[in-house]
């Protein structure tokens, strides 16, 4: 099957399960397994960060940290198209009792910081309390620039607030910008990390912060059912890709400029209003194309997409140039 769904839909490569095979496991509850203890250690070492948290994913690390940064009636400040906000079922308003404000994306990912400042609310009990900015690098596969990243710290410094850092393909925007993920980590007080998507891990998150924070995530990860048992096979999983699959990511994003090149020799799609920075592919769709229709034909040829205007294609390490070649003949011939 050749799937463009998502990067979340990679496998384990055989190397990965040997090393989830032989990997020695304990009681996480109780703090008892090892392959956690090193998968958290190693985040700390390699992130520059006091402590870590395995999570069982990046919706569940993201509303830690929502939790462990802001109490009840407290307000985070995020972009209107952040995944925390837009696509985590909302959870921070559900759970934490924690309200969200909302700020338009720019078209480059960032939010306008002047914007941000306005909505600070005031030390007045008729508002929230403003505790953090929660920013998202990649967002819709689009890089952050490292001097966007350290105007949001001065700017946060300046105000009081923290900064959270939604990094779910935040090795994505790292191997683009061709440096070393700390400096990108560098600017954040907490920063989630998911091992899943291009990385290549089957389960789980990582949330990185001081050690105060982390412990009061460790905390909410258990009121929120989150603590795990003999979870070593899935952090040794995590730790191999971290080890082994990062550089491998600047693949993705080839065949994503490949994949975007080889749509637009199609007439009926356009990427052309989008930017591409790494592995997610935007493209607008002509109107007379019944993308559903289109979508269940490549289907019955194993190929897989979601059929949404735009549309949106992923590539990831289940992905080949000659299944975009294939895709591409495939759709041509549907359309």
């Amino acid at each position: 099957m050749i799937d463009f769904r998502s990067d979340t839909v990679t496998k384990p490569t055989a190397a990965m399960r040997a090393v989830m095979n032989d990997a020695p496991v304990g009681d996480d509850v109780y703090g008892d397994d090892p392959s956690v203890n090193q998968l958290e250690q190693f985040a700390v070492e390699r992130h520059g960060f006091e402590s870590a948290l395995y999570c069982s994913s990046g919706t569940q690390a993201n509303l830690l940290a929502l939790m462990a940064h802001c109490e009840r009636g407290d307000e985070y400040i995020c972009g209107q198209q952040a995944h925390n906000y837009k696509f985590e079922g909302g959870g921070a308003a559900v759970l934490g009792s924690i309200q969200p404000q909302p700020i338009e994306n720019n078209a480059d990912g960032s939010i306008d910081l002047n914007k941000v400042v306005a909505a600070i609310k005031a030390d007045d009990f008729h508002f929230a309390k403003t505790k953090l900015l929660s920013l998202e690098n990649t967002i819709g596969g689009k890089v952050l620039p490292l001097s966007y990243l350290k105007q949001a710290r001065e700017c946060v410094d300046k105000h009081n607030l923290a900064l959270h850092l939604d990094g779910a393909r935040v090795y994505n925007a790292a191997v683009k910008l061709g440096v070393d993920i700390t400096e990108i980590t560098q600017y954040f007080d907490s920063v989630s990390i998911c091992l899943s998507k291009g990385l290549g891990a089957p389960v789980g998150s990582l949330l990185l912060g001081s050690k105060v924070l982390i412990d009061k995530a460790r905390r909410w990860r258990k009121v929120l059912g989150g603590g795990m048992r003999q979870a070593g096979m899935l952090a040794a999983a995590g730790q191999y890709a971290l080890e082994h699959h990062v550089t491998r990511l600047a693949e993705d994003h080839d065949n994503a400029a490949y994949l975007a090149e080889q749509l637009n020799t199609l007439a009926a799609f356009d990427t052309s209003p989008f930017q591409i920075d790494t592995n997610i592919v935007y493209a607008n769709v002509a109107e007379h194309i019944d993308l559903k229709a289109v979508a269940h034909a490549l289907k019955e040829q194993n190929m897989l997409f979601s059929p949404g205007k735009p549309l949106r294609l992923v590539t990831h390490l289940g992905v080949t140039k000659q299944d975009i070649d294939s895709f591409i003949s495939a759709l041509a011939a549907e359309i």
